[in-house]
């Protein structure tokens, strides 16, 4: 079974885009197999890897998304993984191993367009159609938007872990809390839907400081965001071995570089020193990420 794992706040504006993206990047130079599964409507992960031009044919043709696996529903998960999904200007792989399960503006249509199945909500739907294809990775990294809505719950249902990018302030800290309580009302209105062999329902297990700006004082935020930790660990609210990361990702211009260049940080070339401590860090974030496996 992969690790499957989403990346979600209720704050939004907290590069969790960019954390994902470049942390998924650094796992398939590991040598892991690793599936991004965009569910945010936004589709800033899918634009980024897939380019304009392939992600444009998929927003206008209204297919070939996560939301064609509701309506029409003619498609299934494994029909629109997008495999292999980084490319060069020839349109070669240059980071075989990362796939993209693709979203498009369509699917903010899951949250009130959508008429389903009440037996059939559309996060089983999703996991029943993800378990078909999950052996085929190591990873399955679900790029959340900042609530737990109906594109969100996919995510939320489907995965066994959950990591929390913060940046060193008070909004974070509430988007922290606001999220731990949100996610307890979920688990209880589904729990009813988990089916054995699914493992745990996920639950916090790391706090993750990103897109930290130079010279800025992160220990008192810090302090804070570990004090809250630790009550919602006293409380059983949290995952036991939840913690805040060591490695803190640094703000750096190559990561808004990368977005206009379709790649992830670590195959931007002729990276500067400020661009390859970025670039390091994702590293260290993604070798941490490894080490951190599931402790009872």
């Amino acid at each position: 079974m992969p690790r499957k794992i989403c990346f979600i706040n209720y704050k939004g504006g907290v590069g969790k885009t960019s954390l994902i993206v470049n942390t998924a990047a650094c796992l398939v130079q590991k040598g892991k197999r690793v599936l991004l599964v965009d569910l945010d409507t936004q589709s800033n992960a899918s634009i980024w890897l897939m380019r304009l031009d392939r992600w444009n044919k998929l927003n206008i043709e209204g297919k070939g998304s996560v939301f064609s696996i509701f309506e029409p529903g003619e498609d299934k998960l494994k029909d629109i993984i997008v495999k292999d999904v980084v490319l060069d200007k020839d349109g070669k792989s240059i980071l075989p191993g990362l796939d993209i399960a693709p979203t498009t503006f369509n699917l903010v249509d899951l949250e009130n367009e959508f008429k389903g199945d009440p037996a059939m909500p559309p996060y089983l739907k999703f996991y029943e159609q993800l378990r078909e294809i999950e052996d085929n990775y190591d990873y399955i990294l679900f790029d959340n938007p900042p609530n737990i809505l109906k594109a969100s719950q996919l995510g939320v249902f489907s995965a066994n872990e959950m990591y929390v990018p913060a940046n060193p302030d008070a909004l974070s800290l509430i988007g922290f809390t606001l999220l731990v309580e949100k996610l307890m009302l979920f688990h209880k209105r589904s729990a009813s839907f988990r089916q054995p062999g699914m493992g745990p329902a996920a639950s916090a297990k790391g706090i993750i400081f990103n897109s930290i700006k130079a010279n800025v004082d992160i220990e008192v935020p810090k302090m804070r965001m570990q004090l809250r930790l630790n009550q919602f660990r006293n409380q059983k609210r949290v995952h036991p071995s939840a913690k805040i990361f060591e490695t803190q990702i640094r703000d750096a211009t190559v990561v808004r570089r990368a977005v206009t260049l379709g790649l992830p940080v670590n195959l931007v070339g002729q990276v500067g020193q400020e661009e390859d401590s970025v670039a390091t860090d994702y590293r260290r974030l993604a070798t941490e990420l490894e080490r951190h496996q599931d402790q009872l």
